[in-house]
C-alpha cells in the first residue's frame, strides 16, 4: 500500500515539471533571418549620418553606407566573413560597422545560442560588452581584462571588461569581431592592406657577435637623449619624483630589438642550446620580437608582470596594433649571450602576431609611452615612434598557401587555465586510484568515508562555484548537433574542464556506469548529498519511497531526457529553455544570483532532497538518463555480492539511501552513484552477514572439533 507521502513526493514531480519558470519561453533571442528593411534600419543605426546604404557587394560581402557621395564606412554580417564557433556549438551573428577610418561605429547581436546570456546573465552584460567597442579603432590593441578595465588607455593597449561567468562567450565575440574586421579593414580600406608575407629562411646562419649584428641592420638600436626627452615632455626631468637621477652619459631610453625567429639572429643571440630550446617551446607560426633597454625609462618598468602585454611599449604594422606579450622565458636555459653584448636594465621576449598578424619584411613601428607623474593630480605623456626595419636577406617571401594559419582559439584557453586542468587531473587521477583498487581500499572505511566528504566539498567549491565544471544535458546535444552538421572536436576544446570532464566520464560509463559522474563529479549532486547531511543532522527524518511506485518515478527522467533531443534538433533556442528544468545554471553558475522563480525552482529541489535522498537525481535529471542510456554498455560489475546478498542479507539495500539495491541484492547500475557504501559493509566482519554466518560457522566447527578431542580422549 503506498503511503501518503509516496502520494505527496509523486505529485512533487508532476508540479515541478508543470511548475519551471514561465521565464524560460520568453524570446532570447533576436530574428534570426532578419528582412532587408529590418537590416537597412540597423545599418542606419550604426551609420546615423547614412544617406545611401548599398547591397552587398559581389567581391566582398560588405555593405558600403555614404553620406551623399561620401564613403563613411562598411556594415557586414559577422558570419559572412568568420564562422567561428561559440561556446554553444553554433556561430555568434553580428552585424558589425566599421569606418573608414578603421573605427567601429557599432555592433548588432543578430543571432546567438549563448545559453549564459540567453536564460542566465541575461543579454544586458552582452549589451554592455559589445558596447565597448564603438568608437575604438583596429589600429589598437584590445586586451579583455577586468581588473584594468576603466584604466586610462596607453597608447595601442586598451582594456576591456570582460563578463563573469562569460569568460569563453566573451572571448570567442572579440576574437569574431577583430578578425573579421581586420579582413574587411584589409579588402576594403585604404592604408590597411597588408604586404606580402615572408618567413626566415631557416638554413641561412652564420656566427656574428654582437657589434657585427649591430653593424648588420640584424639587432636594431635606438637612443633618446635627456634633452630630447626633456623638449618632448615640455620640462626639466627633475619635476619627475619617479626618475632616479641620472648617470654622466646615461640615456634617458636606449632601446635595441631583435626578431628571434631568424637563425642568424637568433642563434647569434641565444646561442645555439638557448634557440633550440625556445623553438621547442614555439607553437607552428608564433613568432618573437627581443626587446632590451637601458636608461633612466627602461621599455617596461621594473614592478613589470612577467607574461602580460607591456603598457609602455606597443607594436604597429600597417596602422594595425599588433599584439605583444611577454613570454617569460628568459631564464638559466635561455639566455641573451651574444659574445660582446652590454648588460641591460630590462630584456623581454616578447610573442608578437595575434589577430593582426606580423610580417618581419615589412616595416613597423614600436611605440614607446611616456607617463611620468609630477605628482598625484599631473601627469606628463609623450609618445616616440621607433622604426622596426629587419634585413631582406634573411626572409623569403610566402605564397598564400603557405601561410601558417593562426592557431586555434582553444589552444589560449588552455594555457591560461593550467591551474585548473593539473588541479582537476589530479582529482581524477586520485578519483581513479580509489575505484580501481576499491576492494583494498575499503577496508578501512572512516578513510573512506573522509576521502568522500572531502571530495565533495572539492566538487562543489572547486569544480562547480569555481572552475565552473558543471556538466549538463545541453552538453549532450550540442555534441549530437555538432556531429549532425559535421564533427569539429575545437568547439569543446573551448572549455578544458568541461572537456576533460566529459572525456573522464565517457570513458567511466563503460567501466563503473553512471555512478561515478552523479556520486563524485556532479556539483549539484554533491550539494544535495549535503543538503541530505543537513537535514539529518536537523532531525528531518529521510522518507523511503514505496519499492513500485519509486520503480515508476526513476522513469521520468528518460521522456525528459527524449523531449530535450528532440526539441534540440527542431529549435535550440527552446530547447535550451527547456533545459532549465535542470537547476544547475541557477545554483552552480550563477550562485542562485538570479530572478526569482528559477531561485525558487531550485531551492525547492534541494528541499525535497532533504526529505528524499537526492531527490532531483533519482527522478528528474536529464542528464542522469542519458548517462544511464550509455552506461548500459558497461562491462565490468565492479560492485562486488555474494550469495546472502538480498536472501536473507538486506542490510545494503537499507543501507542505500538512493534505492539503487533490489530485493534481490542485485545492483540497479542505472541508478547508483557509486557511494561504495555496500562495498564497505562487504568488507566489514562486524557487519556483512556473510562474514558473520561464515565466523559463527567457523565457531561451531571448532567447537565440535573440540567436543570430538575431548570424546576421544
Amino acid at each position: 500500500m503506498r503511503s501518503w507521502s509516496a502520494h505527496v513526493l509523486l505529485w512533487f514531480c508532476l508540479l515541478s515539471l508543470a511548475s519551471l519558470p514561465s521565464a524560460t519561453m520568453a524570446n532570447g533571442q533576436d530574428d534570426q533571418a532578419a528582412p532587408s528593411d529590418t537590416l537597412n534600419s540597423m545599418i542606419q543605426q550604426l551609420f546615423p549620418k547614412a544617406t545611401r546604404i548599398e547591397t552587398k557587394q559581389q567581391d566582398y560581402p560588405v555593405y558600403p553606407v555614404y553620406q551623399l557621395n561620401e564613403l563613411l564606412g562598411y556594415a557586414y554580417e559577422s558570419s559572412d566573413i568568420s564562422d567561428l564557433p561559440g561556446f554553444s556549438g553554433r556561430p555568434i551573428r553580428l552585424l558589425i560597422g566599421l569606418s573608414a577610418t578603421g573605427r567601429f561605429t557599432g555592433i548588432h547581436i543578430l543571432e546567438h545560442h549563448e545559453p549564459v546570456f540567453l536564460h542566465g546573465l541575461g543579454p544586458e552584460p552582452l549589451y554592455q560588452f559589445i558596447g565597448q567597442y564603438q568608437g575604438r579603432s583596429l589600429t589598437e590593441h584590445i586586451v579583455i581584462d577586468s581588473h584594468k578595465a576603466g584604466d586610462a588607455a596607453t597608447e595601442g593597449v586598451v582594456y576591456f571588461d570582460g563578463v563573469s561567468k562569460a569568460t569563453v562567450s566573451v572571448i570567442i565575440i572579440n576574437d569574431t569581431v577583430l578578425s573579421s574586421a581586420l579582413k574587411v579593414a584589409r579588402h576594403k580600406l585604404e592604408g590597411f592592406a597588408q604586404a606580402a608575407a615572408a618567413q626566415p629562411i631557416m638554413d641561412k646562419f652564420e656566427p656574428l657577435n654582437w657589434q657585427q649584428l649591430l653593424d648588420r641592420g640584424y639587432v636594431g638600436h635606438w637612443r633618446l637623449e635627456l634633452a630630447d626627452a626633456e623638449r618632448s615632455l615640455g620640462t626639466d626631468l627633475g619635476s619627475y619624483p619617479s626618475l632616479r637621477e641620472a648617470e654622466p652619459g646615461e640615456a634617458f631610453t636606449e632601446l635595441w630589438y631583435a626578431y628571434i625567429n631568424a637563425p642568424s639572429i637568433g642563434r647569434n643571440l641565444l646561442g645555439d642550446d638557448g634557440f633550440a630550446r625556445l623553438q621547442q617551446r614555439l607553437k607552428p607560426g608564433q613568432q618573437v620580437l627581443a626587446v632590451m633597454s637601458n636608461g633612466l625609462f627602461p621599455h617596461v618598468p621594473e614592478d613589470f608582470k612577467p607574461g602580460t602585454v607591456p603598457g609602455r611599449l606597443a607594436l604597429q604594422q600597417s596602422q594595425l596594433a599588433v599584439e605583444m606579450r611577454d613570454m617569460d622565458v628568459l631564464d638559466r636555459h635561455i639566455q641573451l649571450v651574444a659574445d660582446g653584448i652590454p648588460a641591460f636594465d630590462q630584456a623581454n621576449l616578447f610573442q608578437v602576431g595575434g589577430n593582426a598578424g606580423f610580417n618581419p619584411d615589412a616595416d613597423a613601428a614600436l611605440i614607446l609611452n611616456m607617463e611620468l607623474p609630477r605628482n598625484h593630480l599631473m601627469i606628463d605623456r609623450a609618445h616616440f615612434e621607433v622604426p622596426v626595419t629587419l634585413p631582406a636577406e634573411l626572409f623569403e617571401q610566402l605564397t598564400v598557401e603557405d601561410e601558417t594559419p593562426r592557431p586555434p582559439l582553444w589552444v589560449g584557453l588552455w594555457q591560461d587555465r593550467w591551474l585548473s586542468i593539473t588541479l582537476v587531473s589530479i582529482s581524477l587521477i586520485l578519483l581513479t586510484i580509489l575505484f580501481t583498487w576499491q576492494r583494498f581500499f575499503t577496508r578501512f572505511p572512516r578513510a573512506v568515508h573522509g576521502f568522500r566528504w572531502g571530495f565533495l566539498a572539492f566538487t562543489v567549491g572547486y569544480l562547480g562555484f569555481y572552475a565552473q565544471g558543471q556538466l549538463s544535458v545541453v552538453n549532450i546535444y550540442t555534441l549530437l548537433l555538432n556531429i549532425y552538421d559535421g564533427f569539429n572536436i575545437g568547439i569543446f576544446l573551448l572549455d578544458p574542464v568541461i572537456f576533460i570532464l566529459w572525456t573522464y566520464t565517457f570513458v567511466s560509463l563503460f567501466i563503473w556506469g553512471r555512478g561515478l559522474f552523479c556520486g563524485w563529479l556532479c556539483p549539484f549532486g554533491a550539494l544535495q548529498e549535503m543538503a541530505s547531511w543537513l537535514a539529518k543532522r536537523l532531525g528531518i527524518r529521510q522518507r523511503r519511497i514505496a519499492e513500485p511506485l519509486h520503480r515508476k518515478l526513476i522513469l521520468i527522467k528518460y521522456p525528459l531526457l527524449i523531449g530535450l533531443l528532440g526539441t534540440a534538433f527542431y529549435s535550440l533556442t527552446l530547447a535550451e529553455q527547456l533545459a532549465e528544468v535542470e537547476p544547475f545554471k541557477t545554483s552552480i553558475t550563477l550562485y542562485f544570483y538570479r530572478s526569482w522563480p528559477f531561485v525558487l525552482y531550485a531551492v525547492a529541489l534541494l528541499a525535497a532532497g532533504m526529505f528524499v535522498h537526492k531527490f532531483y537525481c533519482r527522478y528528474l535529471c536529464p542528464l542522469g538518463a542519458g548517462l544511464a542510456i550509455i552506461g548500459k554498455l558497461r562491462r565490468l560489475n565492479m560492485l562486488d555480492r555474494v550469495d546472502l546478498c538480498g536472501s536473507p542479507c538486506q542490510l545494503c539495500k537499507r543501507r542505500c539511501e538512493i534505492n539503487a539495491i533490489r530485493n534481490d541484492g542485485a545492483i540497479d547500475y542505472d541508478e547508483c552513484i557509486q557511494c561504495l557504501e555496500c562495498v564497505v559493509i562487504l568488507r566489514d566482519d562486524e557487519q556483512c552477514v556473510d562474514s558473520i554466518s561464515a565466523r559463527k560457522k567457523e565457531r561451531r566447527q571448532a567447537k565440535a572439533r573440540l567436543l570430538a578431542t575431548d570424546a576421544a580422549q
